[in-house]
């Protein structure tokens, strides 16, 4: 497949709008991959510091 133009690519012709979408949730997939675990790990890390304040004062 070859394109006269950068613009022409970007378009792609009648299927742009379903590549560009497939790429965007792809991406945003990925990302959530990587988000979600981290901030589940520092959710627990900040728990468990809670937690270990607790019984120090008791």
């Amino acid at each position: 497949m070859s394109f006269a133009s950068f613009s022409e690519f970007l378009a792609m012709g009648p299927h742009g709008v379903y590549v560009w979408s497939a790429y965007g949730i792809c991406v945003a997939v990925l990302a959530l991959n990587v988000a979600l675990p981290l901030r589940a790990r520092r959710r627990y890390w900040q728990e468990q510091a809670r937690r270990l304040r607790r019984e120090e004062s008791r």
